[in-house]
């Protein structure tokens, strides 16, 4: 088995572990090319078009399927339950996917993320990218035992490419402005969302959307949807409401008296972790879950990597610093995740490596990141990831732009352009009780393990 990778990771490691043969970087003239005998190609959204791959498919007239359009084609022989939403969509897959192992309803889930709590030790190449399992052709027990099994994924509306899902259950956990590279305006992603909520079969065929009562823009996104609609969030009319006990629980309230009332200790940190367990709690209850086995199911989840991940302890002189590592790229998702660490781990100081992803996001969110690091005590921020981007969009921001908002809006930052400046920084800048989160769709976790693997620091800083 052999494949792909532009930059290589933590991922392409884990699967050379397993003895799949991964290429890094560009193919060139060298490469062996398609083997023969491939029935059709799989791409996901961020291969370019003029790819060699792509090519080389077109010129044999090999079918070439979207990551999105093969996802749809397996969701038709499934009970699929998509998981949308501009923040979140990765952790309450994976929460969903492990809640519904734990309660013996054995589903197939898809997710962009690794998450431990999805791997099968039999199969080390799952194992190795850690964000998908099979599961049952059939679910095996509940209200819909004998129905085809389930398949719980990730919806992503970059491209609309969660309009080839075919679910029978979504999930629209919120909705903000992005992928303003794609989409004109607000008002347009609010439309992409509202087509694919119509693509839910009818209440009578047993379609359900379960859509957060703030925040999500519900109106707009639900109108003319055929499938039966339910809401949940912190406001006292919805149709299930949230809450937080003193001492930290979740509870989950139905407006119906004939359904469960639940209450749970939940495993991640900040408000927005409530919200994602309980719209797990509820989608795994209209697959079948037995209520009773819900709450210890959610409280055992372990978590997934690169979602406010612990990844260890790095030795200074006089204590430790924390290192933690977050996906966080849009500022709504920033602002919730330090404000969690800093409740959650009351760290002397919270420290941020954040690397901006995209020049285009940048841009047309600049204000709205620079409001989104006050909980930060100091952000780092090197050169922008560069993804998906024209040389345009490329010359129009620099990360200096985004230091300079931040530092009029208040917040200590630092523009420092390379990973080894980030890292020399540490090195002679942190302190024992610091917490240091680096954040950002690129591969920032690779600067978090570099930082972890140096050698403990001898001299003390003032």
């Amino acid at each position: 088995m052999s494949g792909e990778d532009a930059s290589g990771g933590m991922v392409v490691t884990r699967l050379r572990e397993a003895g799949v043969d991964v290429a890094v970087g560009e193919p060139d003239a060298r490469s062996p090319g398609l083997p023969r005998g491939v029935e059709f190609v799989i791409a996901s959204a961020a291969i370019p078009a003029g790819h060699r791959t792509l090519r080389e498919a077109a010129a044999r007239m090999i079918p070439v399927l979207t990551y999105a359009e093969a996802l749809g084609l397996v969701q038709r022989e499934r009970t699929g339950i998509s998981i949308a939403g501009t923040h979140g969509k990765s952790t309450t897959t994976c929460l969903l996917g492990h809640l519904l192992i734990e309660v013996g309803l054995d589903p197939g889930v898809i997710v962009g993320a690794r998450c431990a709590s999805l791997c099968d030790p039999r199969d080390p190449i799952a194992a190795a990218v850690g964000g998908s399992r099979v599961g049952a052709r059939t679910i095996p027990s509940g209200a819909l035992a004998g129905r085809p099994g389930l398949l719980v994924a990730e919806a992503c509306e970059y491209r609309r490419s969660f309009l080839e899902h075919r679910p029978r259950f979504a999930l629209v956990n919120n909705l903000e402005a992005d992928h303003l590279d794609v989409y004109r305006d607000l008002a347009e992603i609010i439309e992409a969302f509202r087509d694919f909520a119509r693509l839910l079969p009818s209440a009578a065929e047993g379609g359900k959307l379960l859509i957060a009562h703030e925040g999500a823009h519900r109106e707009e996104v639900a109108a003319g949807v055929v499938a039966a609609v339910e809401t949940f969030g912190w406001h006292p009319l919805a149709d299930w409401v949230v809450g937080i006990e003193p001492g930290g629980r979740t509870t989950l309230t139905p407006k119906s008296p004939d359904r469960p009332r639940l209450s749970w200790r939940t495993p991640l940190p900040g408000r927005h972790s409530s919200l994602n367990s309980a719209a797990a709690a509820i989608l795994a209850w209209w697959s079948g879950a037995d209520p009773r086995l819900i709450p210890a199911a959610i409280e055992s989840f372990g978590g997934l990597d690169r979602r406010m991940q612990v990844l260890g302890r790095r030795r200074v002189s006089g204590g430790e610093v924390m290192v933690v590592d977050d996906y966080g790229h849009h500022p709504t998702e920033c602002a919730a995740t330090l404000a969690a660490l800093r409740e959650f781990h009351r760290p002397r100081r919270l420290v941020c490596v954040f690397q901006p992803h995209q020049h285009s996001r940048t841009r047309q969110l600049l204000d709205d990141f620079a409001r989104s690091f006050s909980a930060a005590d100091l952000v780092l921020v090197p050169e922008i990831h560069f993804a998906r981007d024209s040389e345009a969009d490329r010359r129009s921001v620099s990360s200096a732009d985004l230091v300079a908002r931040l530092r009029a809006a208040g917040t200590d930052a630092m523009h420092l352009p390379r990973a080894e400046d980030v890292l020399r920084h540490l090195e002679a800048n942190a302190r024992p009780g610091d917490l240091v989160v680096t954040m950002g769709a690129g591969p920032m976790d690779a600067l978090a393990l570099t930082y972890l693997a140096a050698p403990a620091r001898r001299t003390d800083v003032a």
